[in-house]
């Protein structure tokens, strides 16, 4: 196959590169640098049509990743940028698969399952899940992230695309070896001792093993039927005490400094970062995927954390 890759310089988009060409597809990543990979990189603007735009014709698959870090503050000149970069560049593409003869049969449209509610007392998954609606005690920045993967999913579902089936992938934290991504940062943490429960540690952690996300883009790929949004996810959230702790004893710590809600917000404001980013409950399954057959490798966090930690130690290299 050929897979375009819009906003593909990034973990999440890296994964995917270096998975799908070390398997023989020809992958593009169009980014606003060029960059030497052992894929091809094309630069665009994300704002305008231009040359890239020929990369989607005659393509199988786009897989759009393209939005500005939630790693920030949300200053209103954040919140107009991170929602504007990704409204805008669903839009462009739209534009650009309207002039292809052949445009891609398929298009993977990142989304988050932080559009779910903050909840506790039952998963969220496609069917069931609740949209919004933080609690009354939940801070404005909370239900900004929820306008974002909403007005990202309303931009995906008016585009005008009948001959190329779309998919809004509602994703968890993604989780790799790699240096820089989540995890590195997470074990960083757990390695200084500073791997405990943040606030009261309720709060749910969903989460997805990068070799079942991979597995999850094919199968999303490869099966017609799959469309609208997918929740992926591994199928077994746990609450951020037990999912640190699980964390700390992959890694062979048995002690990690536990983090009060105030030491939390503090931290997120020197960091210039939110902390419902790691406040907020995220209780989200599978449905779909589970529904349709999808098998995960790694469906509960232990063996995730082993083999995820095992993999760091080997890995001396950070991402090319």
């Amino acid at each position: 196959m050929k897979i375009v890759l819009p906003g593909g310089s990034g973990q999440v988009g890296t994964i995917l590169a270096r998975h799908f060409h070390a398997t023989g597809h020809e992958v593009v990543v169009l980014g606003r640098k060029p960059v030497q990979t052992a894929w091809r990189s094309v630069v665009w603007d994300a704002q305008t049509l231009g040359p890239w735009a020929n990369e989607l014709d005659g393509a199988d698959v786009v897989i759009n990743l393209v939005g500005r870090s939630v790693n920030c503050r949300y200053t209103p000149a954040n919140r107009r940028e991170i929602i504007e970069s990704r409204v805008r560049s669903v839009q462009l593409l739209g534009e650009a698969l309207a002039r292809c003869n052949r445009p891609p049969r398929v298009w993977l449209q990142s989304s988050t399952a932080t559009i779910y509610a903050h909840r506790f007392d039952a998963p969220n998954d496609e069917a069931t899940g609740i949209i919004g609606g933080n609690g009354p005690n939940a801070p404005d920045t909370w239900d900004f992230s929820i306008d974002v993967a909403t007005s990202w999913e309303k931009a995906l579902d008016s585009v005008h695309a009948p001959h190329t089936r779309k998919v809004a992938m509602r994703s968890a934290i993604t989780l790799s070896p790699d240096r820089e991504g989540v995890f590195d940062v997470l074990l960083g943490l757990v390695r200084r001792r500073l791997g405990g429960r943040s606030g009261d540690g309720k709060q749910f952690v969903s989460w997805v093993h990068e070799h079942d996300f991979i597995a999850a883009v094919e199968f999303l790929i490869q099966n017609d039927a799959m469309h609208g949004p997918v929740n992926i996810a591994a199928p077994e959230p746990l609450t951020n005490a037990e999912f640190t702790r699980v964390l700390r004893e992959a890694w062979g710590v048995r002690f990690g400094l536990p983090a009060a809600k105030w030491m939390v917000e503090l931290g997120a404001w020197a960091l210039r970062t939110e902390s419902e980013l790691v406040l907020k409950s995220r209780r989200v399954v599978p449905g779909k995927l589970l529904e349709a057959g999808f098998k995960f490798r790694f469906p509960s966090w232990p063996g995730a954390a082993r083999d995820l930690c095992e993999r760091w130690r080997q890995s001396a290299s950070p991402i090319r």
